[in-house]
Formats: C-alpha cells, sequence, structure tokens
C-alpha cells in the first residue's frame, strides 16, 4: 500500500522532481542575481549615501575615466585587429571591448580600490544593515551615535580592523591571469566574466562573516553552502564594475546590495536566543531529521 502522500503516477512523480530541481536553482541564481540591481534602487533613494560618493569617489571616477580613455586609444584597435583574425568583425568588438575593459579594472584595482574605497564600502555596508535593524551587529565594532539623524551619520570610528574586502594581489593575479579567456571566440568572454564574478560574489559577504565574528573554517563552510548563489551576485557585480566611469558607482551599490542580501538572511535566521545559525548549524541539520534548535537558557 503506497504512502498516503504518494502521487498514484509514479510517472508524473518523476516528471514534476525532475523539473523542481532545475527551477530551484534557477529560481536561486534570479535571486541573488538581483540583489546587486536592488542596490541600486536602494542607493539613489538614500541621499545621505550621496556624500559618500561625491566626495571620496567621484574624484577616483575621473581618474578612471582617463585610464579608460589611454586604453582605449592606445590598445583598443590593436586588439580589435587581432581577435578579427579569429572572431570575425562582429564577435571581435565585443571581446575587444571586454578585454579593454577587463585590463581597465586591473589598472583601478591595483591602483585605486584596494587603498580609497574600501573604508567607503565598509560605511555603506554598516549604514545598510542599521538601517535594516542590525545595530548590534555594528555596535561591537564602531563607536556609533545612536541620536544622529541618519545611518550614514551614527558611524563612528570602527574600533576593530574593518574591511568590506581583503586587498590581495591574488584577486588581481586571476583578473590577469583568465584576461586571455577573451581571445576565445563566443564562449571566452561569458567564462571571463563568470569566473571572475564568483571570487568577487564571495568577497562580498566577507564584512558581514567578521561581523558575525567567524573564523576561515566557518566562513569557508558559508561560502560552500551559497557558491550557487555567490556566482550569480557576482556575475552581475563584475558586469556592472566593468561600465567605465560609473565602476566606482557600481562598487558602492553592490556594496548596499550585498548588505541587505546578508539582512534580509540575517532576519531569516534569528532565532529565539538572538544569534544567527552558522555554517555548522546548516551542516548539522541536514544530517539530522528535526530543524536545529537552541533552547533559551534564561
Amino acid at each position: 500500500m503506497p504512502p498516503p502522500n504518494s502521487d498514484p503516477n509514479p510517472r508524473r512523480a518523476i516528471v514534476a522532481e525532475s523539473v523542481r530541481g532545475p527551477w530551484t536553482y534557477l529560481r536561486r541564481a534570479f535571486k541573488s542575481a538581483y540583489y546587486p540591481l536592488y542596490g541600486i534602487w536602494y542607493f539613489l533613494r538614500r541621499p545621505y549615501f550621496y556624500p559618500l560618493f561625491v566626495g571620496r569617489l567621484l574624484p577616483l571616477s575621473i581618474i578612471s575615466l582617463l585610464v579608460y580613455f589611454i586604453l582605449f586609444t592606445f590598445a583598443f584597435l590593436p586588439q580589435l585587429a587581432f581577435l578579427a583574425i579569429f572572431h570575425g568583425w562582429a564577435g571581435a568588438w565585443i571581446n575587444a571591448t571586454v578585454l579593454v575593459l577587463g585590463e581597465g579594472l586591473v589598472v583601478i584595482q591595483g591602483i585605486f580600490e584596494g587603498f580609497f574605497v574600501d573604508e567607503c564600502r565598509v560605511d555603506v555596508f554598516d549604514a545598510t544593515m542599521i538601517e535594516r535593524g542590525f545595530t548590534d551587529l555594528i555596535a561591537p565594532q564602531r563607536i556609533l551615535f545612536p541620536d544622529a539623524p541618519t545611518p550614514v551619520k551614527m558611524l563612528g570610528k570602527p574600533t576593530t580592523r574593518a574591511e568590506y574586502q581583503p586587498w590581495s594581489l591574488t584577486q588581481i593575479a586571476e583578473l590577469i591571469f583568465f584576461l586571455p579567456l577573451n581571445l576565445i571566440p563566443y564562449v571566452g568572454t561569458p567564462a571571463f566574466i563568470m569566473i571572475t564574478g564568483a571570487r568577487l560574489g564571495k568577497l562580498s559577504h566577507y564584512r558581514w562573516f567578521k561581523l558575525r565574528g567567524l573564523d576561515k573554517k566557518a566562513m569557508k563552510r558559508e561560502l560552500n553552502l551559497k557558491a550557487w548563489e555567490y556566482l550569480w551576485f557576482g556575475t552581475v557585480a563584475m558586469v556592472l564594475e566593468l561600465i567605465p566611469i560609473l565602476n566606482f558607482f557600481f562598487l558602492l551599490t553592490s556594496t548596499a546590495g550585498a548588505a541587505l542580501w546578508a539582512a534580509d538572511m540575517e532576519a531569516r535566521s534569528r532565532i529565539r536566543v538572538g544569534r544567527p545559525i552558522t555554517a555548522e548549524d546548516q551542516a548539522a541539520r541536514q544530517d539530522a531529521a528535526e530543524p536545529v534548535y537552541h533552547d533559551d537558557p534564561v
């Protein structure tokens, strides 16, 4: 006798399961890819973020315009001619453009991003988390002014080391290493954006992990649990970051998007004792038949 909840038609059940799996992955991809775009809307609708961009990053945006102007003036046409031999003129225009934009990104990241932008991104991330109601995560990490009129003005000096994402030569080396993918017809440019975007996505919640006090092992487990989501978040963020002149602006909006995503996950994971479910809890949940439960010791 079949279980009461089983489908009497086994073939229909198999078809439903085969559809449900890909649809779940597609839904997760769209949801995570949405957050960098949501961050643009969120940032633009909150004028208290504007001074962070105008005061700190607008001058760098002008300098980035100069970098791209030099690259497109002297490097674009030779690379376009070379790629046209293998791709034809139509494909060469796309691949050469992405190749030069990637070269500009390497220069900009190497010179500016790690030294001048990270502090600004920390402020955007922390202010967004405060606005979404997670002041308790930020308070142990920096001085706050609770009576300030906006989340940005609430932010004082960090009391511990504050990084949105760690600056490393490895990330820049990977950008340089994968740039030649753009020489491959058709699949090379999407592969370059997705591979570099995967790392970008994984770095997007480095600040959130640190706020929660995760060590490297716990952080790695969290990243593995959501590797698919970080791939698509990072891919969209990478496309935005490749846009000349506006790339510094999109760095901030993608940071806001990462904070909104973190806030949503934090809200879902909070339970009675008031702490988030960690990667260890997630692993235990997968091994156990019952959901993770934390009793209130008080």
